[in-house]
């Protein structure tokens, strides 16, 4: 019965509680039990937070390398003989001439090795990756610890160099060279390890008795052909994979960006010798199209970054030896603009999407269609900052965008809008070139948006590779999906809504290997994806756990469950010679096996049992021999 309530005069804390207590039906015994039981579970939680916290303050025990940068250094005080403007010579030598596309000032040179020089560094990796394939993976771990602290200590050195040999900027070299390369190294740092582990598949029905499991083992000698503009990062984004997974690699760098790209193999080498590792573990070769080819015909594997039409080539080189390769052919990607996004935000993300690297950006965005009903006001959103924006020699001076790294690319540029401007395209807005030395005018592209494009003009059909912002309007979902596809490449897409579910739905739809949902290229910042495109965009995936295993052999192994106790016997009825009721034996095994009725099951079960236990009948030699 339930206790009546006191006056409110000697209704005091201590009968409220009691009343409370008493009739809710909990009883003090009860709480303090529940409390003994939470309290150590939350004390230990607690410390564990904790524990982890201290632990990240401690300094971890990562050497530093020291890398000779002396000779790389622009001390602003050039003489007369290593400064001269450079004309690029149109023919191949043995020798690679690099400058610095922002100034066309002189670098140096390297040497253009011959097929017979590609194929010795690659038996030098061969011999360095059998020691390096018995590493440990703390051993690795600690080469890319090595690799992240002197990153993080000389960015903007990296930077420079970067700058220097490509003409970006140092904000567009920390966003493509720095940022996706130690995002790189963190994931393997911390997942590495656990994927390229044996991993435990299901065995089946038929082979309950056993264990599966899929083992990945190092490939040997990995080649890569790397493009110009990112020679920083698209030369540590294949070696990562490949060292961390135990094989050696040789990269060829682009004539485009050799300078850079000898330098930074200086810093590989460095952090594999604080490691133990052995010498040409990690190669980088300079040189054209022959010293290429002899490093397809010579590797385990190859991973191609670069044009459709060299990409083709690869492949059919390739083919001779079966050469497995991974190509990463460029794209066309489509930005979509559905009618309910914030403008002004959407308009800036656009602009870094089609400006990043002056245009020459794999992931760049290089189609933008928006819907009719924000069409205007995105364009002149659109136009107003990119009115904003100034190129010119990124080192000597702020500026907002640097210099075209491929020399008579400009042209190509001007001729992709002039055939817009023919067909009754229209420019609205450019940006601006800042003071620029003589020799390198050629080197510098306004950043450009174009309106009232079509897909009849080559700027949308081709591959710019360039500042330019084409915009086309569509009218419905289904239109914006229509165009985004009408495209021989498949790289990446960007779609932006005020629904999220919307904007899910459209990507969903679209024909390419990487998608993001109101947000331009951020999935490349999840290392954990794999990254690649379809179509003309190439095939294979670099990147991600998909990155990482394809620099492997796997292998799939299956072992008996309960060995030595339980083995792998071939039943009589189908042990050579084979017997007469073998086939039937067979039938009855797939349907107590696979059958979809659990009656049938039984009863094809029972059939099997009954065939085992027959005595041995005659073997099907009489059958032969009538």
């Amino acid at each position: 019965m339930m206790r009546t309530l006191p006056s409110e005069e000697s209704f005091g804390e201590e009968d409220e509680l009691r009343f409370v207590v008493e009739n809710l039906g909990f009883s003090g015994s009860k709480i303090i039990s529940t409390m003994t039981f939470w309290w150590p579970l939350l004390v230990l939680a607690f410390a564990f937070v904790i524990c982890r916290f201290l632990l990240m303050l401690i300094p971890s025990n990562v050497p530093s390398i020291d890398v000779d940068a002396s000779d790389v250094l622009d001390d602003g005080n050039q003489t007369k003989e290593n400064s001269f403007i450079y004309i690029p010579s149109r023919r191949q030598t043995d020798k690679v001439q690099c400058y610095e596309p922002a100034t066309m000032k002189y670098l140096g040179y390297y040497p253009a090795l011959k097929p017979d020089e590609v194929r010795e560094r690659v038996t030098q990796a061969r011999k360095a990756q059998k020691i390096w394939a018995k590493s440990s993976f703390r051993q690795r771990r600690q080469f890319l610890r090595i690799l992240l602290k002197y990153i993080i200590e000389h960015q903007e050195l990296i930077c420079n160099i970067s700058s220097r040999d490509t003409g970006k900027t140092m904000v567009d070299a920390s966003l493509g060279e720095i940022m996706t390369t130690c995002e790189k190294i963190t994931w393997l740092l911390a997942e590495g390890e656990r994927w390229l582990k044996p991993e435990y598949r299901s065995c089946g029905r038929s082979m309950l008795h056993k264990t599966a499991k899929v083992e990945f083992h190092p490939l040997g000698v990995i080649g890569a052909i790397v493009s110009w503009n990112y020679p920083f990062h698209n030369i540590f984004n294949p070696m990562l994979a490949a060292v961390f997974s135990g094989n050696s690699i040789v990269i060829k760098v682009s004539e485009y960006a050799s300078w850079s790209g000898c330098f930074y193999m200086r810093i590989i080498q460095q952090a594999l010798a604080a490691v133990g590792a052995p010498e040409n573990l990690v190669e980088v070769i300079t040189g054209f199209a022959e010293t290429g080819e002899a490093l397809v015909s010579s590797v385990d594997k190859i991973i191609f970054v670069g044009s459709p039409g060299v990409g083709r080539m690869i492949m059919k080189n390739a083919a001779d030896k079966l050469i497995p390769v991974t190509l990463e052919l460029g794209g066309k990607d489509a930005f979509i603009v559905c009618e309910d996004v914030d403008v002004p935000h959407v308009a800036q993300i656009a602009v870094r999407a089609a400006l990043q690297s002056s245009g020459q950006n794999c992931a760049g965005a290089e189609r933008f269609y928006v819907h009719r009903d924000v069409y205007s006001s995105f364009v002149a959103e659109v136009v107003k900052i990119v009115k904003s924006v100034t190129a010119g020699p990124p080192l000597a001076g702020k500026y907002d965008m640097g210099a075209i790294c491929m020399q008579e690319h400009s042209e190509k540029l001007q001729s992709l809008v002039n055939d817009a401007l023919d067909k009754g395209a229209e420019i609205v807005g450019r940006g601006s070139v800042g003071n620029i030395g003589e020799g390198a005018v050629d080197q510098y592209f306004p950043p450009t948006v174009i309106v009232n494009v079509n897909h009849t003009m080559k700027l949308m059909l081709e591959e710019a590779f360039g500042p330019i912002m084409p915009i086309m309007k569509f009218s419905s979902d289904e239109e914006a999906v229509k165009l985004a596809n009408d495209s021989k490449y498949g790289l990446g897409c960007a779609v932006f809504s005020g629904s999220q579910h919307r904007a899910k739905h459209i990507a969903s739809q679209l024909h390419c290997g990487v998608a993001a949902i109101n947000d331009f290229a951020s999935s490349y910042m999840c290392q954990s994806l794999p990254f690649g495109g379809v179509k003309d965009s190439g095939f294979g995936r670099f990147a991600g756990v998909e990155g990482l295993r394809a620099c492997c052999l796997v292998k799939s192994v299956v072992e008996d469950r309960w060995w030595p106790f339980i083995k792998t016997k071939i039943p009589k009825p189908i042990q050579y010679p084979v017997a007469e009721n073998g086939s039937e034996f067979q039938e009855s095994l797939v349907e107590a096996l696979y059958g979809l009725n659990i009656w049938d099951r039984l009863r094809a079960l029972v059939n099997v049992i009954k065939i085992l236990a027959e005595p041995n009948s005659p073997t099907s030699n009489k059958r032969r021999n009538e």
